[in-house]
């Protein structure tokens, strides 16, 4: 019985070793190993790693990408103007001896020095380029601050301001001047829009004119164009009559008989059976005397030939100068 007890004691003391002898690493961590308090061996990679029981002590770091919260200060800009300014630090470590060594606490030593910078870079800006430089504060920043951690083997990855918050009466002074400014904007954008909706309507207005005299241009035009079709037609249709009467009287060969008589009903209807004046020349009164001696022979003969009538009184001839 004794035996047994001692066996139980002696197996949980070799639980306890080899819990104690092998640790695992994770992937995101680093093993740095002391013996008897003194920095030993290179550090471990990620996997199980075995280390001599109360000899030997493995401290583990994480090499991730970590966070710190820089808490908001107080900073004086250039133009003496108090402002508030916070921001965050994003780091990750690169050499776990260095950072475990070099330095007793590295996120209050980022912090104490995250704020000690700001103050020094926002001091040297006025409020306004504060307030519009963030890009500028974040890399100088960043840089300052990573050249001061490269000893403790940490690399500051990047540095964000999270908010730059003047005073109460410079925020509401701005936000006056932003309202201002924005009205301003608004006037002179509506007053453009009227300019421009003015050019427009009066562009439209001139095109519709425009095109309301073309159009009556061309509508004149083609009236004039089917007047003077409609006058050609016309002649061209009286030219043939006069041609078709013409050919006629030629073909048939009238003798100076019928010439008369058709003369006589011409005028007949040049007087329409109304008192007209008509004025005649001096040839056409020869014309006339003989038709009255047509009449005449035609009432004593009505069968009497063309040839036998009589001819006209001939034309007294002017006497010479």
């Amino acid at each position: 019985m004794p035996e047994l007890v001692v066996i139980l004691v002696l197996g949980f003391f070799l639980l306890i070793l080899a819990a104690k002898a092998l640790q695992i690493i994770r992937p995101y961590e680093k093993g740095v190993v002391e013996t008897l308090g003194k920095y030993s061996a290179p550090p471990r990679d990620p996997g199980l790693a075995f280390v001599m029981p109360f000899f030997q002590t493995l401290i583990k770091v994480d090499t991730r990408e970590q966070v710190i919260d820089v808490p908001p200060q107080e900073v004086i800009t250039k133009d003496n103007a108090a402002v508030t300014v916070d921001a965050v630090i994003y780091f990750r470590v690169t050499d776990p001896v260095r950072v475990i060594y070099n330095i007793a606490n590295f996120q209050y030593a980022a912090v104490k020095l995250a704020q000690t910078n700001l103050r020094n870079i926002v001091g040297e800006m006025e409020l306004d380029q504060t307030l519009t430089s963030r890009e500028k504060i974040n890399s100088q920043l960043r840089q300052v601050l990573d050249e001061a951690t490269d000893e403790w083997g940490v690399k500051v990855v990047r540095v964000e301001i999270q908010k730059i918050e003047p005073p109460a009466d410079i925020t509401n002074a701005m936000s006056k001047q932003m309202k201002a400014e924005r009205e301003k904007r608004a006037a002179i954008l509506e007053s453009e829009g009227f300019k421009q909706s003015a050019i427009l309507k009066a562009e439209g207005e001139r095109e519709s004119q425009i095109l309301r005299a073309e159009g009556d241009r061309q509508g004149a035009v083609i009236r004039a164009e089917g007047q003077a079709q409609a006058v050609r037609t016309l002649a061209d249709a009286e030219k043939f009559r006069i041609e078709t009467v013409f050919n006629a009287i030629h073909a048939g060969n009238p003798d100076a008989g019928l010439i008369a008589i058709r003369s006589l009903e011409a005028l007949e209807k040049v007087a329409d059976g109304k008192a007209t004046k008509i004025f005649l020349p001096t040839e056409v009164g020869g014309a006339l005397a003989s038709l009255g001696a047509v009449a005449e022979v035609f009432r004593t003969n009505p069968q009497a030939p063309a040839a036998n009538l009589p001819a006209a009184p001939a034309r007294p001839v002017p006497p010479q100068a």
